[in-house]
Formats: structure tokens, sequence, C-alpha cells
């Protein structure tokens, strides 16, 4: 059974959130995690591997330094890692990013493919059904929990105020919920061992069906009108009044900032 699991290096936002002059990210200057559902994902590949037996590939679209995350997922032990990292896709949106990730895995073997729900950079869980669209397979989105039986999956998938259960033949994609488990630590041993592995890289040139005008920033359609940092909360009001005036000056408060 081969299982890939796409991951994605994000911001840590602790550190704050730097821009290019054209709106995206300045991803290399900030400092980046493994995204929290996509860890979730691949935590749930690696049971799925000590449970039934499988090889699991990770894979990535980013920067050169991307491969951090890549490291970390081999320590935790994933089999094999893809970086995809080519200057002409930088500034992609969900759609370019989609299709060059589906590009990527076109040049892979798998059953199953894990994506977390969404990235707590844009957090438009788009992504992974974009992909499961641009690869014509059956996606099942907000896994809660996740079951192999035989050439099927079996997923218990959030709704609102319930869940659903889902069952789908392989080869489809998931894509996780950071709620789905708690991620297991990298070992001492895993972290050598992930030095010592190769990192397949991949550029332009080796993804073949791929379109020019579906990649980097000049093939996305979405354009960002403004970006910025957090912006600070100002001073607050502070009023000694006693309870039916307070009630009275908070429903006036509200009806002037048209709440009410």
């Amino acid at each position: 059974m081969n299982i890939v699991v796409c991951i994605k290096q994000v911001p840590d936002t602790k550190d704050g959130v730097r821009f290019n002059p054209d709106g995206t990210l300045d991803r290399a200057s900030m400092l980046a995690i493994m995204n929290p559902d996509d860890k979730a994902g691949l935590e749930a590949a690696l049971r799925i591997k000590d449970a039934n037996g499988a090889k699991v590939t990770v894979l990535t679209m980013g920067i050169p330094k991307a491969e951090a995350v890549l490291r970390e997922a081999l320590a935790m032990g994933a089999d094999e890692a893809v970086l995809i990292t080519d200057r002409c896709l930088g500034g992609a949106d969900t759609w370019a990013t989609s299709s060059t990730i589906a590009a990527g895995l076109r040049n892979l073997e798998y059953d199953l493919i894990i994506t977390g729900r969404q990235a707590i950079d844009g957090d438009t869980a788009q992504v992974g059904p974009q992909i499961a669209e641009h690869l014509g397979l059956p996606v099942i989105s907000y896994a809660e929990d996740i079951k192999i039986e035989g050439d099927s999956v079996v997923v218990k998938r959030q709704y609102e105020d319930r869940y659903h259960m889902l069952k789908a033949q392989m080869p489809c994609l998931i894509t996780a919920l950071s709620e789905l488990n708690e991620p297991r630590y990298m070992t001492p041993g895993g972290i050598f061992d992930a030095f010592d592995k190769e990192i397949t890289v991949w550029g332009r040139d080796d993804l073949k069906d791929l379109d020019d005008a579906n990649i980097g920033l000049k093939g996305s359609p979405t354009k960002i009108a403004k970006a910025s940092d957090k912006v600070p909360k100002g001073k607050g009001e502070k009023v000694n009044l006693d309870p039916k005036e307070a009630v009275e000056y908070l429903m006036g408060k509200f009806a002037e900032k048209h709440i009410i």
C-alpha cells in the first residue's frame, strides 16, 4: 500500500508575519513549522503503516528551506520525501498550488492521498479537494478517524453538530483535521536516519502534465488587494455605571455600531 501525505511549511505566527511588496508572504524571512492539520494527516498515515503495512511518502511544494519539514516527517517515520521547488512556482494561490501538486502526484504511485484540511497561513480548505478534482479522485474531507477495510477506507467525517461515516474505494483523497490524533514525536534515531536519507527534488521540468498558465503568481486567479500583519486593538473605554445605566449605555453602543 502506498500513501502520499501532502504537507506544508507554514509561518510560525508567534514570530509575526512579513510580506513581500506584491502582497505574498515573505516565507524566507519567517520562522516556520509543519502545518498542524498536515501533521495529523501524517500521523494517520504512520498509524496505518504500523497496523497494516504501507509505504509513506511525504510531498511538499515550497522554497528550498521547506526541506526542514520533510526531514521532520522522515524523522517521525515517513519512508520517502519529495520537494517541489522552482522560482517560477512562487506566489501560487490555491488553484496554482493544487495544479502543481497534482502534477507532482502523477509522478508517484499512490493508493491513498492524505492532506490537511487547511493551512494556518491561508485557511481556505481548498487545496486538498482541488487536488482530488485534478486527479479525478473521490474526496472525503474533515476526517476525525480513518480505518482501512480491504481496498477501501472508512472515515468518520466531522459535520456541524454530528458526524458522517463514509466509505470510499481507493485510490482516494482524505483531508485531515488536527483533532484526528496526537502526532508522535521524532525519535533520536529517527532524526539521525532522516538526515541520512536523500530528498527527491523536482523543478518545473519534472512536472510534465502541467500548463504554464496554471502555475505561480501569474497563473493564480486570486488577486490580493491588501495584506497586513495583525492590527493591535485600540485602548478600550472604561465606564462606572449602575446596572440599569450600564444596560442603557451598552444598548446605545450596539445601536451606534449597527450590531442591533
